[in-house]
C-alpha cells in the first residue's frame, strides 16, 4: 500500500556570529523558521527551519501545504524528498517517489536535448528502457525538432521550458511531491500543457503540492495542511484550513 510518514522531522540551520547587528537583522527578515537559541549547543542561535513536524499520507490522499513565506513548505517538501536530511525524525516513503520542485537538476546547457532528457530522467528514477519508451512523447510535446540535437545555450527561455516541462511530466509518479513553479513557456503552449498534466497528476497515487494559489489549491488537493515557524498548525479539509490561513493574514 503507497504512504507516506513523516514521524517527528526538525531540520535546524546553525547561525554563527549572531550577535553581529547586521546579520541578526538580515537572518531575522530574510530566513524562514523560528529562530531560538539552543542551550544544549553553547547557546548558539539557530533557525529551526522545521520543528517536530509529523504527517501520515495514504494513497488517495492530495495534501496542499498553505502558509507564508518562510513556513517551511518547500522544506518539508524537499525532506520528504530526501533532498535535505533532517537533524532528527524519519520519513518513510512506500512508493516511487518523484519530485517537481522548480529547475530540474541535471540539465546542462552545453549537451543536447537528448542528453538532458537521459540524465534529467535517470536522476528522476527511469531506467533506460522507461527513458526509450517516452522519448517520442518528450518530442511531441517540445516541438523543438532540430534543436533537439542542438546545445541548450542555443535554446530561449521559453524553449527550455517546454522542455523541463516534458521531461518533468514523463515520469509515472506513485508519490508526487510538487510546488507551483512548473510551467511550460510561452501561453500558447497552455492548453496543451495542462492536458498533459491533468494526465500526468492522475497516474499519482498520493500528491503533497506547496502552493500560494488557493485556486490551484482547491482544485488539486483534498486536504490542507497550514504551515508557520516551521510548524504544521492544523490539518484538515481544504476549506477549512483555506479559511484559517485567511484570517491569519488579515489578524
Amino acid at each position: 500500500m503507497t504512504s507516506l510518514t513523516v514521524d517527528g522531522v526538525s531540520l535546524e540551520y546553525p547561525i554563527y556570529d549572531a550577535e553581529k547587528s547586521f546579520r541578526k537583522t538580515l537572518f531575522r527578515t530574510a530566513v524562514g523558521g523560528t529562530i531560538r537559541r539552543n542551550k544544549d549547543n553553547g547557546n548558539r542561535v539557530s533557525v529551526y527551519a522545521l520543528d517536530n513536524v509529523s504527517i501520515a499520507l495514504k494513497k488517495g490522499d492530495r495534501l496542499g501545504l498553505v502558509g507564508p513565506n518562510g513556513a517551511g513548505k518547500t522544506t518539508l517538501l524537499k525532506v520528504m524528498a530526501g533532498i535535505y536530511t533532517p537533524d532528527c525524525g524519519r520519513v518513510v516513503a512506500e512508493g516511487k517517489l518523484s519530485t517537481l520542485l522548480g529547475a530540474i537538476i541535471g540539465m546542462d546547457d552545453a549537451d543536447n536535448a537528448y542528453r538532458n532528457i537521459y540524465a534529467s530522467c535517470r536522476f528522476l528514477g527511469m531506467s533506460n528502457k522507461e527513458i526509450e519508451e517516452r522519448i517520442a512523447s518528450i518530442e511531441e510535446f517540445c516541438e523543438l525538432g532540430e534543436y533537439l540535437s542542438m546545445p541548450l545555450r542555443t535554446y530561449s527561455t521559453g524553449m527550455l521550458a517546454r522542455l523541463s516541462f516534458a521531461i518533468a511530466t514523463s515520469i509515472d509518479p506513485e508519490i508526487l511531491l510538487m510546488d507551483e513553479g512548473i510551467g511550460a513557456g510561452d501561453a500558447r503552449f497552455a492548453h496543451k500543457a495542462k492536458a498533459r498534466i491533468e494526465n500526468f497528476l492522475s497516474k499519482a497515487q498520493i500528491i503533497v503540492l506547496a502552493s500560494h494559489s488557493n485556486d490551484l489549491i482547491r482544485e488539486l488537493c483534498n486536504r490542507a495542511a497550514l504551515m508557520q515557524g516551521g510548524r504544521i498548525v492544523e490539518v484538515g479539509p481544504v476549506e477549512d484550513i483555506l479559511a484559517m490561513h485567511e484570517r491569519n493574514c488579515q489578524a
